[in-house]
């Protein structure tokens, strides 16, 4: 499955690419405004990537079904992806992403808060199988206002054109929301950026998603020059960490609201984003009520119509090298009396760090990264934990509560113009929030090929 899995995703590729690749490299910007269309498929890039992380072993007087594996651990992940686009009529763009991961991420991609591996939140701790599939599959419609215009570069999931600088973009299909939402110029990217779940997102936000981080809705983004204004309602799983979703719409929903400003001549980015999900979730104190004599279970407390809420703050500052050097802050607070049901465990998040650009020292495309997260979880979540309860991501079998905290480094080797090569170093604390257990440390080593 896996080698014929492969093959099929090669098959795509030359495909596309004997097709397409002419045309990226030589069609000349057009404006969807004009009416002016390219009828043709585009290749808007492909990517694979290769992260091998291993865990040094590390104290635990006990461990639990999800532990962090104490003992060490060595894992070696894949991931590959293939991105197009297709302009269809005038205003109206369609865009299909076919991606595939293959490996794990090391400790079963359990026992922490902030997993170590950005690119097996596309697994998660569910075993999907590694043959491609459809990450992504969407139209987007857009409607322009006023006289200026803004050029839009070729990237993944847009087409190079010039556009209304004023617009409204409307998105609908399949796609995750951390495209749109929570995105930041400095932690953005496990494949480029930092490799840390809580380095690349804020962790309290537990956007809708099935267990690849994608879901199906609709999405509106009003775009002015100075700021944005942006919305989404998406389906909810039917269960924590699960790849099938609710077909009750009026029981199981994600709502997601976000504000972008842009504040000059600092060049500061401000984001300001609030949730609200309703599913069929379970709440950590009614587990505790009726478990008995037994250990707690969050899933079989799951009832329809419950709801899950919380907001977080972005910011982006750059400080010099036209913005490739600068710094990075995000808060995240989430209620936490529902169980963390989709992106990880946590309820509170605090993280920031800088990026340098390698400019400094004769190397202009390196990059080097520093940061670090802290998370924490609600009283209630604590003791549920600390009685012996599993989430779908932690569960030591008792807590002793420590907010997890993580720092994390790494060095981006820019190879020619395809090939990046970053080592990479995290340092945890309380994994998993049980002061019990660790510190542990992560070495890593990243190898990100893109065209």
């Amino acid at each position: 499955m896996a080698d014929g899995g492969r093959r099929t995703l090669c098959a795509i590729a030359i495909a596309l690419i004997a097709g397409t690749a002419a045309h990226a490299q030589s069609a000349p910007e057009v404006s969807t405004d004009s009416g002016s269309a390219r009828w043709h498929p585009m290749l808007l890039g492909t990517q694979m990537d290769f992260i091998h992380q291993r865990l040094l072993p590390f104290h635990a007087p006990y461990s639990g079904d999800n532990s962090l594996q104490s003992g060490g651990d060595a894992k070696t992940s894949e991931a590959y992806g293939i991105y197009a686009g297709m302009q269809i009529a005038r205003g109206v763009e369609g865009y299909l992403d076919v991606e595939m991961v293959r490996g794990k991420g090391i400790s079963r991609t359990v026992g922490l808060a902030g997993i170590t591996n950005g690119d097996v939140i596309r697994q998660g701790s569910a075993d999907l199988g590694d043959g491609p599939y459809i990450a992504r599959m969407f139209f987007r419609y857009t409607i322009g206002f006023g006289a200026a215009l803004d050029t839009l570069a070729r990237a993944m999931d847009q087409l190079p054109q010039i556009a209304k600088a004023t617009r409204l973009e409307i998105t609908a299909g399949k796609f995750a929301l951390s495209d749109l939402f929570d995105v930041n110029r400095y932690a953005n990217s496990t494949r480029q950026q930092f490799m840390n779940w809580g380095l690349f997102q804020n962790t309290a936000w537990d956007y809708a998603a099935d267990t690849r981080g994608y879901s199906n809705g609709v999405a509106l983004n009003w775009i002015h020059p100075s700021w944005s204004l942006r919305a989404a309602a998406m389906q909810m799983p039917v269960k924590a960490n699960g790849n099938v979703f609710d077909s009750d719409l009026r029981q199981a929903h994600g709502f997601n609201a976000e504000f972008e400003g842009h504040i000059e001549p600092t060049g500061t980015v401000v984001r300001l984003l609030g949730y609200e999900n309703e599913a069929r979730m379970g709440l950590y104190s009614e587990a505790l009520t009726n478990s008995g004599n037994f250990d707690p279970s969050i899933a079989l407390d799951d009832q329809p119509g419950r709801f899950k809420y919380g907001w977080g703050v972005n910011i982006e500052q750059p400080l010099a090298d036209s913005g490739e050097t600068g710094a990075f802050f995000r808060y995240g607070w989430g209620d936490g009396a529902a169980e963390s049901f989709v992106f990880t465990e946590s309820d509170r998040h605090l993280s920031g760090g800088v990026q340098i650009s390698g400019a400094h020292w004769g190397r202009r495309d390196d990059r080097v990264g520093i940061a670090a997260v802290i998370d924490g979880i609600v009283k209630v979540h604590q003791q549920y934990l600390a009685a012996g309860g599993d989430g779908f991501l932690l569960g030591d079998g008792g807590l002793t509560y420590g907010e997890e905290q993580i720092v994390e480094a790494y060095y981006r080797i820019q190879c020619g113009k395809y090939i990046e090569v970053s080592p990479d170093y995290q340092f945890i604390k309380n994994p998993g929030y049980n002061r019990d257990r660790g510190p542990a440390t992560v070495l890593g080593l990243r190898f990100n090929v893109r065209y």
